[in-house]
């Protein structure tokens, strides 16, 4: 059935699959995946993404990093491959996420869109982002650009999640990090402190109510009638 407006503030307050108010709201600390696209040693996106979990961790959140090295690229092995299962299992651990893409030839690294391939739309009746936040950042060589980020934005679209408005485009990141990796002070730094805050806001705001603000008419209607194709087969049987 389609809510009328009236009734969307009390579907809001009330528990997922149940005709009871919600009553609880989550108390532990929000908890973030962060990605990074590059295997090189000194690798800018692994900085970013390192100084971002920083900053998380003092804004409060729960933090894991994944490294990529020994990821293979998709479908070249089964998903039980030990990083598959890791990633996987980080996918659906997290309630939001940070993915941070060097830009190649104008586009996100493969090593990052590797990562994003091996995690499913779902995994049975699971989803492993459906609903959960995702900031987006990328790291360029020369001058400023948003081709990765924007490009991450349609993947965090088709994943279904919840991609905040703030972003962050670091240009000629060689110059932004000292020999041990962490960020200059600079407006490239503050806008990526803007970013994480912004991430762990929509996140405390949301993930109590994602599975309201991810259910869909269509599949409410196509478990409907799932469900009564396999009532009608139980009475034909009998």
């Amino acid at each position: 059935m389609i809510a009328t407006l009236p009734n969307v503030a009390a579907d809001l307050l009330q528990a997922p699959g149940s005709d009871k108010p919600r009553t609880t709201v989550s108390t532990h600390r929000p908890r973030i995946l962060l990605l990074y696209g590059s295997l090189r040693e000194r690798s800018y996106s692994r900085f970013l993404t390192l100084e971002a979990a920083r900053l998380l961790q003092h804004l409060g959140a729960e933090t894991r990093v994944f490294d990529p090295h020994g990821l293979p690229l998709p479908d070249a092995t089964a998903a039980d491959h030990p990083k598959v299962r890791e990633l996987r299992e980080l996918a659906l651990w997290s309630e939001g996420q940070v993915w941070t893409s060097p830009e190649r030839h104008g586009a996100m690294s493969a090593v990052m869109k590797a990562q994003i391939d091996w995690i499913p739309l779902s995994v049975g009746a699971v989803r492993p982002t459906q609903g959960r936040t995702l900031a987006v950042m990328q790291v360029s060589g020369g001058s400023q650009s948003f081709n990765a980020v924007n490009q991450l934005r349609v993947l965090g679209r088709w994943m279904r999640m919840i991609t905040i408005p703030n972003q962050s485009s670091v240009a000629k990141a060689f110059q932004e990090f000292d020999e041990a990796g962490r960020m200059r002070p600079s407006s490239y730094y503050d806008r990526v402190v803007d970013v994480m805050e912004e991430l762990v806001k929509f996140t405390l705001l949301t993930r109590d109510v994602s599975p309201y603000l991810t259910d869909r008419y269509s599949e409410r209607k196509e478990a409907a009638e799932a469900l009564e194709a396999r009532l009608s087969l139980g009475t034909a049987v009998r």
